[in-house]
């Protein structure tokens, strides 16, 4: 979903996220609410709002874990049980980075409190 420029230009990393999921969150999710139906990545990108060029290799990655298989060009969700597992565990890691911070060494700081530093 597009945003005014205005947003862009000043707005923080944080209030630029797209609602927070990632593109293989939205895909699976979306896969996983029609088990029974599958989708060419053109009707994946139109129902996701994926971006149409992110939508082939998002599919790719998801297909090496064993999460979506393929015929020809229709996608669906595979028979791995363990899919609302891997759901869980992108959201809980999603809320964690969100709460914690990023895995970039540069954006922790020192750990220290800048008011002891002076002491």
């Amino acid at each position: 979903m597009p945003i005014d420029i205005d947003r862009f230009e000043q707005g923080s990393s944080e209030d630029l996220r797209s609602g927070g999921r990632t593109n293989a969150e939205d895909i699976l999710s979306f896969l996983a609410a029609h088990p029974e139906q599958a989708y060419t990545p053109k009707e994946i990108h139109e129902a996701t709002d994926v971006a149409r060029g992110s939508v082939g290799v998002v599919l790719s990655r998801l297909e090496d874990r064993d999460l979506v298989r393929h015929r020809g060009e229709y996608w669906a969700i595979s028979d791995a049980e363990d899919i609302e597992k891997t759901l869980s565990a992108m959201a809980t890691a999603r809320a964690a980075t969100d709460r914690l911070g990023s895995e970039d060494p540069e954006e922790w700081g020192s750990g220290i409190d800048e008011s002891e530093e002076q002491e």
